[in-house]
This record gives C-alpha cells, sequence and structure tokens, in this order.
C-alpha cells in the first residue's frame, strides 16, 4: 500500500505519482459470504461497525500500522499479549469514532463509551477455537474491552433470520468463524463476512471530473482492485468529499450488489476512505 498527496490539478488528469511506502499489519482478513456454502459447524456474531485495531503488546495500531491515539490510561489496561479485534461505539457511531481517534484528545468524554471488541489472538498457536479461549482471562482485567460473544449456526435459513435481525436493529451484518481456522494473513475463507451487499477495496489510481453542479470537483474515483480490475465509484461521496477526494493510491471501502457481465462491481458506492486514519 502507499501513501500519495493528490493535487486539486489532478481531477483534470492523473499526477505522476512520488509515493512513500506504509506498513501494513499482517492482519487475517474477512471474504464475503457465498450463497450456498455449508456453514454446519461455525460459529456467527454481530459484525461491528468500527475500526479494525490490532494490539500488539505495547501500542495499539491500525490495519495500515500507525499508532492510534488511545488515552494511555486506557492502553495500560491492556496485557502484553497481541489482541485483534475493533474499536466500536454503538451502532451507527463510525463517524463519531473516526471523529474521537483522529482528535486524540484524552480529556474528550467520548472516550468512556469506547469498546474494543477482541476477537482474535493472533500470537497464540492452534485453531480459532483455542485462540479464542485465552481471551476471557486476558480481558479479566480491562474495563473497556470484551469478548465478542459467538452462536453455534444451525443452517442456512437460521442465518438469514439472524441477519435480518441484526440489520433491523441498525448493525452492519455478521461475521461467521471457522473455529477451525488458523491465524493467517490475509483473505481467509475461515474469517467470513455476511451482509446484505458485498464490500471491497480499490486503491484510488485516477480521478473523472465532476460535471453540472459538481463542475471543479470530483465526479467519480478510477479505483483499481487487488486483482487488477478498474472500475469508477461515482456515487457515496458528500460534497466535502467531492471536493477533497481520497488521494491518488490510498485505499478505499466501497460496497456493490453482484457483479456485472463484464465481471466488475456492480452499483459500486464509496463507503469510506481507509487511510484517514493515516491523515493525522
Amino acid at each position: 500500500m502507499t501513501r500519495c498527496h493528490a493535487l486539486t490539478l489532478a481531477l483534470l488528469g492523473v499526477p505522476s505519482l512520488h509515493c512513500a511506502a506504509e506498513q501494513t499489519v499482517p492482519l487475517m482478513l474477512a471474504t464475503n459470504y457465498s450463497q450456498g456454502r455449508d456453514v454446519s459447524g461455525l460459529w456467527y456474531s454481530e459484525k461491528y461497525d468500527g475500526i479494525r485495531a490490532f494490539w500488539d503488546g505495547q501500542q495499539m495500531l491500525s490495519r495500515s500500522g500507525l499508532p492510534l491515539a488511545i488515552p494511555d490510561s486506557l492502553l495500560a489496561e491492556l496485557p502484553k499479549q497481541q489482541l485483534d479485534g475493533e474499536l466500536w461505539l454503538g451502532r451507527g457511531q463510525f463517524e463519531s469514532l473516526l471523529g474521537l481517534v483522529k482528535r486524540g484528545q484524552p480529556a474528550d468524554p467520548d472516550w468512556q463509551t469506547l469498546r474494543f471488541m477482541v476477537f482474535d489472538r493472533p500470537d497464540f498457536p492452534g485453531d480459532y477455537q483455542l485462540r479464542y479461549q485465552q481471551l476471557p482471562a486476558l480481558l479479566a482485567d480491562v474495563s473497556w474491552a470484551e469478548v465478542v460473544q459467538y452462536q453455534a449456526v444451525a443452517d442456512p435459513d437460521f442465518l438469514r433470520k439472524q441477519l435480518m435481525s441484526v440489520e433491523q436493529q441498525g448493525g452492519e451484518g455478521l461475521i461467521i468463524r471457522d473455529p477451525q481456522s488458523l491465524y493467517i494473513p490475509g483473505r481467509s475463507q475461515g474469517f467470513i463476512k455476511y451482509k446484505t451487499y458485498q464490500d471491497g477495496e480499490a486503491k484510488v489510481v485516477g480521478y473523472s471530473p465532476g460535471k453540472g453542479k459538481y463542475q471543479g470537483m470530483l465526479g467519480a474515483l478510477i479505483v483499481e482492485a487487488a486483482d487488477g480490475r478498474r472500475f469508477k465509484l461515482g456515487s457515496g461521496f458528500s460534497d466535502e468529499q467531492r471536493r477533497n477526494p481520497p488521494r491518488l493510491g490510498s485505499w478505499v471501502e466501497y460496497h456493490y450488489n453482484g457483479l456485472t457481465g463484464n465481471d466488475t462491481p456492480r452499483f459500486a458506492r464509496f463507503v469510506r476512505d481507509l487511510s484517514e486514519l493515516s491523515t493525522r
């Protein structure tokens, strides 16, 4: 992954780039659920729409490998072992959470509602069930962290009903875990996102200028997925984001509904700039 500053003039064309390498944390990442998959023997929990956070035993890191500005008083409670989880303020509170972490003010009262939803221990050998069993004891004395709770999946129909229930309550979706899976960095078939839409990540490689009311602003991002497919993201932006779009080289999250005949995401729309936490 790279971090590159995009000039406003880039809206008229792609400038040459001079990029500084960004170190990423070798996390295990979730794949999208495939209809018809055998879910017997798997576990599920709510998918928390927060900030992925990795505690390396000394500091809290974002997925891009940069320290997150969590108050020292909270970090001092955490154990020396590695923890993988999600920083979370509650359903529908992602933007508030992002603002809290970017401000990084220890006296901010919103820190009192921050939760570290822990779901894995990367440094412990063995399958997921063994790693998960280590978490309650590690977090017993941590006031602001809790272990993500799972239930057994009965069958696909049961899973769909649970998804509908979570979404009706304002949740983002479900996470499915294979209790026998190992912690291997990269996309894992033992770590699955289950939502009514698919999501993905892509790198910003260019811009299309806006027209009409968006004259002089962003019209669409030209993005490239990890497999090399290029496509445009033209919706989902606020006016402020169109005036100050994600930088070239940054990675963004998008949502979509299936694939087109050309094998590109259908109805792809921008969700968030994954490098926002790197701007502090």
